[in-house]
């Protein structure tokens, strides 16, 4: 969720990509460096940067201090302040809003001032909430579908990207390949 001067805006997080140790396309698998900083830290930090010049993406540091690896939110369902991001986006269709990475900070007002910002804790201007509805959400937008990352040339056939195969906000359905068991 991002607070906001007009409120919240966000929704349930529906596609996401793993970047792990020894990946030749994580941003720390040659070191730390003052762009990846934040992924070298604490767990539970958003680490957020620009892409192409022009595009944010936004990740959530995973692993213990020292160990560099994030998974990058790649879409959401929006579900909270939906007039705010249809304007940041000028779109009208809900499940174009935030289906992609790009999308989803433009949509957020999400960039690089939220570098390192504590995903864990409510008062934060960004955050990542425990869903109270998550087995109804898995069974209303399931199966966890388990695919090859997309939009990467290093290491894109390892199966690290993961969405919910019954949402309309997934930036790109492909052939899954294997289904991943719902969380429970």
């Amino acid at each position: 969720m991002r607070r906001t001067a007009d409120g919240f805006c966000g929704g349930v997080i529906v596609e996401t990509e793993a970047y792990i140790k020894d990946d030749p396309s994580c941003h720390a698998f040659r070191g730390e460096t003052k762009r990846n900083k934040v992924m070298w830290g604490e767990p539970g930090r958003s680490y957020v940067y620009l892409i192409y010049g022009f595009h944010f993406c936004f990740n959530a540091v995973c692993r213990p201090k020292g160990e560099a690896e994030a998974v990058l939110i790649r879409a959401i369902d929006p579900c909270a302040g939906i007039e705010f991001m249809r304007g940041r986006r000028g779109l009208m269709d809900e499940r174009s809003l935030t289906n992609g990475p790009g999308k989803l900070c433009a949509a957020m007002a999400i960039d690089r001032a939220f570098d390192g910002v504590d995903l864990c804790d409510v008062h934060s201007p960004l955050f990542i909430a425990e869903n109270p509805a998550l087995r109804l959400t898995n069974r209303m937008l399931g199966p966890i579908i388990t695919t090859t990352r997309i939009g990467i040339s290093s290491a894109a056939d390892w199966p690290l990207r993961f969405y919910l195969d019954g949402s309309g906000s997934v930036s790109k359905k492909v052939r899954p390949l294997k289904p991943s068991r719902l969380l429970e």
